[in-house]
């Protein structure tokens, strides 16, 4: 299987026809796809000019919005990095607190609950913003935009919540997500909230 770096090297090798560069380039969003698969594709695709289904897209266009994607990449990756080598030194020293750190794989960092409703701004610029909420005190709004409206969603009865629930919005929650934004559309992560924030889910209420 490809990895990230490869399918990048061949969105913009010259080589390759349009097709497959930008095949190359929707493949990137299976290693790394910050918003969600499609709500980062479209994402992109606003911003870059990019009709999201032209198969024969600009390649300058493709490899402007691969660069975008390239720089939210390594903004993660560095958090991961400073994240894991700060958990190391914490566990030397008997801290086992329980912390969020994203998994890894392709699912997203930060995800938008609805595809058509995003942030402002290149991903790189978000995710700092993100980044830098997750490494200071916890607040009460959203570490992207700062709007203090959060909304959380309401589960009906025997809705179930995990990865593998479906593909309805609030089906598929994963137990580090908290509300969302009502002002950016991020489903805001829990360790960015003040505890009183963070235990408001009316799920979590119901079922205590």
């Amino acid at each position: 299987m490809a990895g990230f770096r490869s399918l990048a090297y061949q969105v913009r090798d010259a080589r390759n026809d349009r097709a497959l560069r930008r095949h190359s380039l929707r493949r990137c969003l299976e290693r790394f796809a910050p918003y969600g698969h499609r709500a980062t594709w479209w994402h992109l695709c606003d911003r870059h000019g990019i009709a999201p289904e032209d198969r024969a897209a600009d390649p300058q266009r493709l490899v402007a919005a691969l660069e975008e994607l390239e720089d939210a990449r390594a903004v993660w990756l560095e958090y991961e990095r400073q994240f894991a080598e700060r958990r190391r030194r914490e566990k030397h020293h008997g801290l086992r607190r329980p912390e969020w750190a994203w998994g890894g794989s392709g699912d997203a960092v930060v995800r938008c609950a609805d595809p058509g409703v995003r942030p402002d701004g290149a991903l790189g610029e978000v995710l700092r913003r993100l980044v830098t909420a997750l490494e200071s005190e916890p607040g009460t709004g959203c570490p992207v935009c700062g709007e203090q409206e959060l909304r959380w969603p309401v589960h009906g009865p025997g809705q179930r919540r995990g990865p593998h629930a479906g593909h309805r919005a609030w089906e598929g929650a994963w137990a580090w997500d908290g509300p969302v934004c009502a002002g950016c559309g991020i489903v805001v992560p829990r360790p960015a909230l003040a505890d009183a924030v963070s235990m408001a889910d009316p799920a979590s209420a119901g079922a205590a």
